[in-house]
């Protein structure tokens, strides 16, 4: 159990297939990927500067996102690329500890490594932060983050994609920007004690992981009558069908996805559109 609980990375620095790197496509994996409506730091506007110290509420304690800037010891200066796709895609650290699934690595596993090593381009453009943020603030059992690799052992499948793919590119694209890149179903489902998704729920909604309100069902159950040209609309101005506005954390998302070529808003209106009809669980 010991040797099956080891975090163990993937990559070795110097893997030839993360050198180089476009940061310009590395600015649209940043945007899809959500990563400055976590990482950002709180109280200032510029969503770029990714300080971290974000609090993330959770049944298990109080997560601090970490400083994800360039800076050299605050932030993720000294990594390389290997380091970065490691963390994506192993949910394992430089230190070679695990990481608490509250960053989704378990819907980043899926990224391909070229849009790992376009998004580590485009980190290394951004500016640097000083400054840490807090430590986690959780009960004594979870500091130990060797029980992170029980948790892998029966909820982490390193590579794995849920999305259904149908040969469609369109439709294909769209699964990737909503199953991997997008995480959608980490916010829009609901979740056992050990906080895994519940596979039944899966987009149908459920309370909101930070337990503040209720996240809506996706699925044609709640917005079967929605066209895929009201998704597409709704991800890039927040305006739903019914004239009403997006709101709490979805308007982040819509901040993030109007930054995204209308291919890639349409691929993943389809792919919405594609989901199965399951009921929303009572809160």
């Amino acid at each position: 159990m010991w040797e099956l609980t080891e975090a163990v990375p993937s990559f070795k620095p110097g893997d030839p297939r993360l050198e180089g790197g476009d940061a310009l496509h590395g600015a649209e994996v940043f945007a899809a990927g959500q990563c400055s409506s976590c990482h950002s730091s709180p109280g200032q506007t510029d969503r770029l500067k990714l300080g971290g110290g974000l609090a993330l509420a959770s049944p298990f304690g109080t997560f601090r996102v970490p400083n994800v800037s360039p800076h050299p010891s605050d932030g993720i200066g000294s990594w390389s690329a290997a380091d970065l796709a490691n963390a994506l895609i192993a949910g394992v650290s430089p230190e070679q500890q695990h990481y608490y699934p509250a960053f989704p690595y378990p819907k980043y596993t899926g990224m391909t490594l070229g849009d790992v090593r376009d998004l580590f381009a485009y980190l290394k453009t951004l500016e640097p932060v000083a400054g840490r943020a807090p430590p986690h603030d959780l009960p004594l059992l979870f500091r130990i983050r060797r029980g992170i690799g029980i948790w892998k052992l029966l909820f982490f499948r390193q590579g794995h994609v849920d999305g259904v793919l149908t040969g469609d590119p369109v439709h294909d694209r769209g699964a990737y920007l909503v199953e991997t890149l997008g995480h959608c179903a980490e916010c829009h489902s609901s979740r056992n004690l050990l906080g895994a998704i519940k596979p039944s729920t899966r987009f149908a909604g459920g309370v909101d992981p930070e337990g503040s309100g209720f996240v809506p069902n996706i699925t044609p159950t709640r917005i079967g009558n929605w066209t895929e040209a009201d998704l597409a609309q709704m991800l890039k101005t927040g305006e739903t069908p019914n004239h009403g506005r997006v709101g709490s954390s979805m308007a982040d998302v819509v901040t993030n996805m109007a930054q995204l070529p209308r291919s890639d808003r349409d691929a993943i209106a389809r792919y919405i559109k594609s989901l199965p009809a399951r009921p929303t669980p009572k809160p």
